[in-house]
């Protein structure tokens, strides 16, 4: 059943990340994110502050909303201890563009690898598609009542002929609408028909729109991505193609209301939405920038680390502000935030060459996982492992639960693990988790043999604790 579309006003404003960022105080930030991040508390006062300053500075007095630059982070600590997570749950709560780069994608130009303007080229493009989305949700209550006319001019027998259709339709008689008065009645009634779920095992024939643009990205120095970006504008519309496709009815009215959907869109507007998105609040993770930072002062004596230090000066005028140009503009990046990460292992922050540290203002620390962090990780967030596992099984109509003690195991055997093999935080319960339930999830749905399944503190040490005593073989399995 197609209940009937419900035509949305033109008027309603496109919500903004500055809108939602007017409720989210730096402490109701601390309480979002506590509901996927376990622990780092530290980490998540320092972004919510920095988070929240971008809109404090849009209200500042308007000669002073330049000069206030926003305070970017650097957040060390080892793998899988948050700091992805908390990058981008910031971007969710504001609906701000987000992307995650590695650092180590980036080579010195003049070497072969992407220049380091191509994150804010991407961080464009993904705001172009929010602002494209976001417009076509907002029009989709008319979008869908252009769409039913459409369907209804395919289904009636007097435009049959038009869309290429011979022959009567099975259990209608053409005389009916080839009554001119009778027309709008026809009409009305296959529109109820259509609504009521009658005609949705009928097929029709509709023309699709296929995008088959070539990508032509080129990746080298002197801006020679800026030409891969102008030949795929040249030859853009030669890849678009409408071809026929004959499908059943929901099925056409869904394609029908995103093409209409897509013709409401006002491409400029949402380009000019974008680009000021990302300016005023974009955000740019980079992710692994220790591992451009030099070693020890090894620059200057040749080798890998003269492109370590090259790549970093070619981020400091992105991080600095610069205008990089892209397809839909020129983008200022004074005022985007960004959030660096790295575990620091071998280098420290120190070796990052000065200029880029000064624009990191903000250092935080993440710690490693305790056990007792594993045990909230595994049962507290919303999006909590066990809750996952749990959902999985009841897509086969088993209910899976975890005793207290099973999740306490769980949590020290990882611990054990991290601390023995190598550290790889909160990810090595994913690869724990996997072990320990293969049998189970193989099994389903031949081998269940009962409607609930609980894992207790044995069946872990049963299973797991033979693979983490043994060092050698745990290297392979956990």
């Amino acid at each position: 059943m197609i209940p009937a579309p419900q035509p949305v006003p033109d008027a309603v404003p496109t919500p903004s990340p500055d809108d939602a960022m007017r409720a989210l105080t730096p402490r109701r930030i601390v309480e979002e994110l506590d509901r996927y991040v376990v622990g780092q508390d530290e980490a998540k006062k320092s972004v919510a502050i920095a988070l929240r300053n971008r809109w404090r500075r849009l209200h500042a007095p308007e000669g002073m909303r330049d000069e206030i630059m926003p305070n970017n982070i650097v957040m060390i600590g080892p793998t899988g201890v948050g700091k992805t997570e908390i990058a981008r749950r910031l971007a969710r709560l504001t609906g701000a563009p987000f992307i995650k780069v590695e650092a180590t994608k980036f080579t010195e130009v003049g070497y072969v690898g992407r220049d380091v303007e191509a994150m804010i080229r991407d961080l464009v493009e993904l705001a172009v598609t929010q602002a494209k989305e976001e417009q076509a949700e907002r029009v989709h209550g008319k979008a869908a009542v252009r769409a039913e006319e459409r369907l209804l001019d395919l289904l009636l027998p007097t435009e049959r002929r038009k869309s290429g259709f011979a022959g009567p339709m099975p259990g209608f008689s053409p005389e009916v609408s080839a009554d001119e008065d009778g027309a709008g009645r026809t009409r009305e009634r296959f529109r109820g028909m259509l609504r009521a779920g009658t005609l949705d095992d009928r097929e029709v024939e509709v023309d699709v729109t296929l995008d088959r643009n070539p990508t032509l990205q080129m990746f080298g120095p002197m801006g020679m991505e800026e030409m891969g970006i102008n030949l795929q504008e040249l030859f853009g519309n030669l890849g678009r193609q409408r071809k026929k496709r004959r499908v059943k009815v929901p099925e056409a009215l869904e394609l029908l209301t995103q093409e209409e959907a897509q013709k409401l869109v006002d491409v400029d507007a949402a380009t000019t939405e974008a680009l000021r998105r990302v300016e005023q609040a974009g955000i740019v993770f980079i992710d692994e920038i220790d591992k451009v930072a030099g070693r020890g002062g090894a620059e200057g004596r040749g080798g890998p680390d003269v492109s370590r230090e090259g790549v970093q000066r070619d981020l400091l005028p992105i991080v600095e502000g610069s205008t990089v140009m892209t397809k839909y503009g020129a983008v200022k990046t004074d005022h985007i935030l960004f959030i660096a990460s790295g575990a620091f292992h071998v280098s420290k922050p120190s070796d990052l060459i000065p200029e880029l540290q000064g624009r990191f203002p903000i250092r935080v620390e993440l710690h490693s996982l305790t056990e007792g962090d594993f045990v909230r990780i595994l049962t507290v967030p919303q999006n909590a492992l066990l809750k996952q596992y749990a959902a999985l099984f009841a897509s086969e109509g088993v209910a899976l639960t975890f005793t207290d003690e099973a999740v306490h195991e769980i949590a020290r055997l990882a611990a054990q693990v991290n601390a023995e093999v190598e550290n790889i935080g909160a990810r090595r319960l994913h690869t724990i988790l996997t072990t320990l339930l293969e049998e189970h999830l193989f099994a389903l749905p031949d081998g269940a043999t009962s409607e609930t399944i609980t894992v207790d503190a044995d069946d872990v040490r049963t299973r797991l604790a033979p693979i983490a005593q043994n060092r050698d073989l745990s290297q392979y399995i956990l």
